[in-house]
Formats: structure tokens, C-alpha cells, sequence
């Protein structure tokens, strides 16, 4: 296996570019079809994200990307002041959360584009990167490029919040999460064991201020900016 280390950045990439590529097909083919009944397959989980969307957005202003918009489940509850790049990887997705973001009341534009390469989003350019369940579907080789992205295109004192799975210590939690985590990686993608705080941590440009929970210790919210 292929090591690709970049000591600026604190990451080491695990094995080669081809099989990033092959990640990522895998992904893109996953979500094609996935994407048709998003809704359905997420509306159990919805019931409880839904309460959650509003305030994870509150306070946020000015330029914004998020980035896994998904079908755009956040969009109408970005604040007028905002203006916002939404972005998936699924074509499908991104019509879908064009069609939702008619409620929106920011400005809005909704692009079909890699998180991991981010190649019509521009250099420092945002105030904010705002994520929900991005990092944990994407594998570490993945996950590492999308933070790279992350410290590119935020403006120094630029802040990111991102919304994550992990897995609970808590017995009866850990064990309802071992029986739905092949289904959840089956039809998501997504993992409970990414270690997106850790790999953030090992970032050389972007400072972790601020982490906590919404439900128990399983849904977790990582609050960072980028060093000027």
C-alpha cells in the first residue's frame, strides 16, 4: 500500500489516488439510487433531526457553503442575511434540494459537486462551512481531502459546525447501533467509527473550539474556525 504524508497538514493518505477515485464511484453509485427515496428511508431519524435544523443554523451569516446538502432538509432555515452555496455529489440530490430550497428565504444556489475536490468553489471565500452526516459517510482517505477543502476555501477566522454520528459508550446505545450499522452502511454509506473529530484535530489550519451533543452521546456537533 501507498503512503502520501503531508506534514503541513498533519494527514497521512493511505494507499493511492485510484482507489480514492474508486471510493468515490462507489459513493456516486450508491446515492444514485438511494437518492430516488432518501426521504422515506430517513423519515424515522427526520422525526428527531427536524427540531435540530433551526437552531444548528441560527446563528449563522453572510457566505455560506454547506457542503452534503443532501435534499435540502436545512435550506429554509438559513436566515435572509445569508448567502448560500449548497452542494452534493448526487445529481439527484441536488434537484431535489434545488425543488425544497424554493422555501428558502437566503440567497441560494445549489451545485452538483465533490466535497473532496470542490473545483468551481473558490479560495477563501467563505464565513462559514456548515455539514450534516458529510464526514461520517466518507472514508478516511476522503474525509481528509474534504477537510483539506474545508481549509481552502474558508476565509482566515472562517468557522465550520459540523453534525456527526459516532458510536456511543454507553452499553444499551452501543448495542442498538451495532445492529443498525450494517443497514446504515448499507444504504448510507456512513459509519459510526469515521473519527471526523480526531482527523479535524490533526489539521495544522483549522482549531477545534467547541464540541457537544444533541441526543445522548451519539449525535455530535464539532465547532471549529480556521487559523488566520
Amino acid at each position: 500500500m501507498q503512503c502520501r504524508i503531508n506534514q503541513k497538514g498533519g494527514f497521512q493518505i493511505k494507499g493511492s489516488r485510484s482507489t480514492e477515485d474508486e471510493e468515490r464511484r462507489a459513493l456516486q453509485l450508491k446515492y444514485d439510487i438511494t437518492a430516488w427515496f432518501y426521504d422515506i428511508l430517513d423519515y424515522p431519524w427526520e422525526r428527531q433531526y427536524r427540531h435540530w435544523r433551526p437552531q444548528l443554523v441560527a446563528d449563522i451569516h453572510g457566505e455560506v457553503l454547506e457542503a452534503g446538502v443532501g435534499t435540502g432538509r436545512n435550506l429554509k432555515y438559513y436566515n435572509s442575511d445569508v448567502n448560500l452555496i449548497a452542494i452534493d455529489l448526487c445529481k439527484v440530490m441536488v434537484k431535489k434540494a434545488k425543488k425544497r430550497g424554493r422555501s428558502a428565504v437566503c440567497m441560494l444556489n445549489c451545485l452538483q459537486e465533490d466535497a473532496t475536490k470542490m473545483t468551481s468553489i473558490s479560495s477563501n471565500h467563505f464565513d462559514w462551512i456548515i455539514s450534516g452526516f458529510l464526514c461520517c459517510v466518507l472514508p478516511y482517505n476522503l474525509q481528509v481531502l474534504a477537510i483539506r477543502q474545508f481549509e481552502r476555501v474558508l476565509k482566515p477566522g472562517g468557522k465550520i459546525r459540523l453534525l456527526e454520528m459516532v458510536y456511543s459508550k454507553i452499553p444499551k446505545y452501543r448495542k442498538r447501533q451495532d445492529f443498525l450499522a450494517p443497514l446504515v452502511e448499507k444504504i448510507y454509506g456512513a459509519r459510526f467509527d469515521r473519527n471526523t473529530l480526531e482527523n479535524l484535530q490533526e489539521s495544522s489550519k483549522l482549531k477545534i473550539t467547541n464540541t457537544y451533543f444533541l441526543k445522548r452521546d451519539t449525535y455530535l456537533v464539532i465547532e471549529g474556525y480556521l487559523v488566520e
